[in-house]
């Protein structure tokens, strides 16, 4: 049985990916329960003895700030809240996003600054735990006084209100969350003063999204390089562009790192040695390490943000028992992921564009390979409409491209009169990448079919490995069949077949 994994005041992004590949229990340290307790040990004592008006504690919200709730009322106040900011629209979001959610509410909660009990944070642990997943809409955030909507319905299952899926075996079951309270033997929490606020103020819907998807695009910037370097094989494509020297001469890191991962990934190839009659490549082949190169510096810098953001405390107000001040400010706005969402969904955008450029080659019947890739062009249509679909998909990513950052809308009567837009930066993200997915698996079913036109002669020992497993699951293509299938197979393929590899110590 594994160990728990304790909750501190620092979490990595890999360390959250193995906590949600492992299934780790995870338990509050006794650091984390002292810093929880002490924080609201002090709130209590200040309202107690305070008449002092404070924000969402003993007030009303957004532009109710100035109207004071009596003291009697405090519990009803937060309850409230969480009803009433529950209206979100649209799709439900991934289970997997749900569970990231709750962790990383707790991990905010768990420094100590936002005056929620201990028995609140370990309900939420406990969904956690035992995989009771709130339903959560993906529309209803502004990016700003947190993700309110989303918030509340993750959270509205601890007072009894919601429906959450519950685990069963290999599938879910949607239940009320009382019936789910009822099934657990759990009483409702009852909300102290601030809780609901602290609860439904933070940007965990926005970077809950975030680490979500920088999971499948951290795996996206080593296939993007090895599918790149199938097609160039496949392509008959020249090495020289991907010559250190080369680099060294405008050394922006990723650009130094594509390049020399394209060496790695080709470093035996019979192919790739092979005389070539083009003096250069299109610009989609030679340009790989500065365009690809560009979208990874992208996501270094999206990688950076993600890590601030999980590891921040970003409800308001905050609390500060050891200066004995409780501070109203905007932690919540999501402006940092705002920007860097816009960003990163450029940058995969950008990938997936220039990998259609090479699927356009490869089926253009040049460099001795047969047009649309099939033996019997006319009476088969090959692969010819995968491209379609992978150049409609580009466009839609295009679509999607423009940034939620530059947008802002005023809401609660003037109060807040400037918000990120970043849940919507953040959902915009999500359908990138996962479009980014479908076009590189078209690349690939492209690339594996041109390299079987070129034998006898081999490509990489590692370019050869990935494709003899791919080819259990996607067998060539002779005459034309139902490629549908074939597209999903490879999209499985792409988003769960490992690489050994450490980029970080690739020999050059």
């Amino acid at each position: 049985m594994q160990t728990p994994f304790e909750i501190t005041n620092e979490l990595g992004l890999q360390e959250l990916e193995d906590l949600l590949i492992s299934g780790r229990k995870i338990v509050l340290s006794e650091n984390t329960k002292r810093s929880i307790e002490a924080c609201r040990a002090y709130l209590d004592k200040k309202m107690d003895g305070g008449k002092d008006a404070i924000y969402g504690i003993n007030t009303g919200f957004g532009s109710l700030c100035n109207t004071v709730i009596s003291n009697n009322e405090l519990s009803q106040l937060q309850e409230n809240l969480l009803l009433s900011h529950a209206c979100g629209a649209g799709e439900t979001i991934d289970l997997e996003i749900v569970k990231i959610m709750l962790l990383l509410k707790v991990q905010s909660l768990a420094f100590g600054h936002s005056g929620v009990s201990i028995a609140t944070v370990e309900r939420l642990l406990d969904f956690y735990n035992y995989n009771i997943f709130p339903v959560v809409y993906e529309q209803g955030s502004l990016g700003a006084s947190g993700d309110l909507a989303p918030l509340a319905h993750l959270c509205l299952p601890i007072i009894g209100h919601g429906e959450v899926w519950i685990e069963r075996e290999d599938e879910y079951e949607l239940l009320s969350s009382a019936d789910m309270l009822k099934e657990f033997g759990w009483e409702p929490i009852q909300l102290q003063s601030k809780e609901g606020l602290a609860l439904i103020n933070g940007t965990q819907f926005m970077s809950s999204i975030g680490a979500y998807v920088y999971f499948k695009s951290a795996r996206l910037m080593v296939w993007t390089n090895f599918i790149a370097a199938t097609s160039l094989d496949a392509f008959n494509g020249r090495l020289e562009p991907f010559h250190p020297a080369l680099h060294n001469l405008r050394p922006y890191p990723g650009q130094i790192e594509c390049a020399k991962l394209m060496r790695h990934f080709l470093k035996d190839s019979q192919m790739a040695l092979e005389p070539k009659p083009q003096v250069q490549d299109p610009y989609s082949f030679r340009c790989i390490p500065q365009v690809h190169g560009a979208s990874m510096d992208a996501f270094n810098y999206f990688r950076m943000v993600m890590t601030m953001e999980i590891n921040s405390v970003t409800d308001n107000p905050n609390v500060f028992p050891d200066l004995d001040k409780i501070i109203s400010g905007g932690n919540f706005h999501g402006q940092p992921l705002a920007l860097a969402f816009d960003f990163m969904a450029i940058a995969l955008s950008e990938l997936g564009n220039i990998s259609e450029r090479r699927t356009f080659q490869l089926i253009s019947g040049s460099k001795h390979l047969p047009p649309f890739l099939t033996e019997k062009p006319g009476i088969n249509s090959g692969f010819m409409i995968p491209q379609y679909t992978a150049a409609s998909i580009v466009s839609q990513n295009k679509q999607l491209c423009t940034p939620a950052s530059v947008d802002s809308i005023v809401s609660s009567n003037g109060q807040e009169d400037h918000v990120s837009m970043g849940a919507n930066a953040a959902t915009k993200l999500l359908k990138v990448c996962k479009n980014v997915e479908t076009i590189y698996a078209i690349e690939y079913m492209n690339a594996a079919q041109a390299i079987e036109f070129r034998r006898p002669s081999k490509s990489s020992s590692l370019v050869e490995e990935k494709l003899e497993k791919y080819r259990t699951l996607v067998p060539r293509l002779q005459n034309d069949r139902y490629l549908y299938t074939d597209i999903q197979k490879t999209i499985e393929f792409i988003t769960t077949e490992e690489f050994s590899l450490d980029t970080n110590n690739i020999i050059a």
